[in-house]
């Protein structure tokens, strides 16, 4: 497949708006507490039916310190002796988590996320890993796809070298950005060596997989600063690269109040931020995988997009499409059948439920068939640009043109200007489109069309 990049800043200037990013649909903004243990336990109970095999995530929510510009799930602390109580209960989750699916579902992925999740010991580290293999049959090292987040200021000594033996393949590396005075106002001092000597280290130790990731919009960001930490992450060559846009949403995440709202590129210096990044990695050699991501040809991202196996959830996209997820750990998502569940949020809320013997699935959604068929549709089109409609309509017993009249309507104005074709067979999402992928998907999202408020959701570029 045509796997190339338009930088059209008069098409996203059209398109400026907030939306979701579909890791999932319907999106958690639609979860309900109506959906919860039991209903979770009925799905994983019916899912065995399928002998589909599993995907496991690890939520370690803890760091050393908060990086301003952090949304995700954390708790801030110097306190190292947090993470066993925190670890005793995800194994005894583990234990009920196993109880649920049949033995002979074997996992072939695996993430550990955070937080920071090598905040934890070496010896916390070899412990979770031997339960989960204890309770878990985990595919070998060349069918397995099992990653961790590392944060390169937490990898002292042989960390790498464990993190192997203990069976991780794929490692990713947040940057962020290498520029001091960036790092400072984000508080996330990084140096340059501390990130290249762990890549080295990894791909010493046989990672098959390394990814970097950056953000562009934090304060004294430039064009020509950014540029200087590409140039010098391509140099490092790394197997894929996720850039994500900085959304300021200080209302909903704590640690953005503490960013000066000043000291952040103009939206004008932004999109050339975003266009001379696309410049460079494309020049490179790296393709467009979508949203945020980029990778060499040779990387299996780029290989399941062109043969049309690639999928997307909660940790991005990935090459296991055929796994239900269960997620570990406290706000932990998972994906089990027709449906999506959620654990408690708090740490006190969740060591509660597991004490009392309980899982944590406090709200979740079943999804109806509007709901799969949508999301057949919005996952093809985020990973793969196109549409075919017979496929559609053979998978799912429909008539496409019936079934979306509405929204192929609305797609006629985006394919007058050229973000996509569309015609009788299906829609391709065009090279000028692709970077307003999320807009096109919109159009496809119920929910959305319902909601009178995008204020929970970060802007498209």
């Amino acid at each position: 497949m045509d796997q190339s990049l338009i930088f059209d800043a008069a098409l996203i200037a059209k398109y400026d708006k907030s939306g979701p990013r579909y890791t999932s649909y319907p999106t958690a903004v639609q979860f309900h507490d109506g959906f919860g243990e039991r209903n979770y336990r009925q799905a994983a109970s019916e899912s065995n039916a399928s002998g589909r095999p599993l995907s496991l995530y690890f939520h370690i929510p803890f760091c050393d310190t908060v990086c301003f510009y952090c949304a995700c799930n954390k708790l801030a602390t110097k306190d190292r002796t947090l993470a066993a109580p925190y670890l005793q209960r995800m194994q005894r989750e583990l234990a009920m988590q196993a109880d649920l699916f049949d033995d002979a579902r074997k996992v072939k992925q695996l993430h550990w996320g955070g937080g920071t999740p090598t905040f934890i010991s070496h010896d916390e580290m070899r412990q979770l890993m031997q339960q989960t293999r204890s309770h878990f049959d985990l595919a070998n090292d060349l069918e397995g796809e099992f990653s961790i987040e590392l944060d390169p200021r937490e990898a002292q000594g042989d960390t790498v070298k464990l993190l192997r033996e203990l069976g991780f393949n794929r490692v990713s590396l947040g940057v962020q950005d290498f520029d001091p005075r960036v790092q400072k106002a984000v508080n996330r001092i990084q140096s340059e060596e501390e990130t290249l000597s762990v890549m080295h280290a990894a791909r010493e130790e046989g990672f098959r997989s390394v990814s970097l990731d950056l953000i562009y919009g934090l304060p004294f960001q430039t064009v020509d600063g950014f540029a200087g930490t590409l140039e010098r992450v391509v140099a490092s060559a790394p197997d894929r690269l996720s850039v994500f846009n900085y959304a300021h949403l200080p209302d909903l995440f704590k640690p953005q109040r503490r960013i000066n709202v000043e000291e952040l590129p103009s939206p004008q210096e932004k999109l050339e931020i975003l266009r001379m990044t696309i410049e460079r990695l494309t020049a490179a050699g790296y393709v467009y995988i979508g949203m945020d991501h980029f990778a060499r040809p040779d990387d299996e991202l780029a290989e399941a997009q062109r043969d049309g196996t690639l999928y997307r959830n909660f940790q991005g996209y990935s090459t296991h499409a055929d796994c239900d997820l269960i997620g570990l750990g406290v706000t932990s998502i998972g994906m089990v059948g027709p449906t999506y569940g959620q654990n408690m949020r708090t740490l006190d809320e969740y060591y509660a439920r597991i004490d009392a013997g309980s899982l944590a699935v406090f709200r979740g959604i079943e999804l109806s068939r509007d709901d799969q068929i949508r999301r057949d549709v919005i996952t093809r089109l985020i990973c793969h640009f196109a549409l075919d409609f017979r496929a559609l309509d053979g998978r799912w017993g429909i008539r496409f043109a019936e079934y979306f009249a509405p929204e192929l309507e609305q797609l006629a104005g985006m394919q007058e200007d050229g973000l996509l074709t569309l015609d009788a067979l299906g829609i391709q999402v065009l090279p000028a489109g692709r970077l307003l992928i999320r807009n096109i998907c919109m159009a496809f999202d119920y929910y959305l069309r319902e909601s009178t408020t995008g204020k929970r959701f970060s802007k498209v570029i």
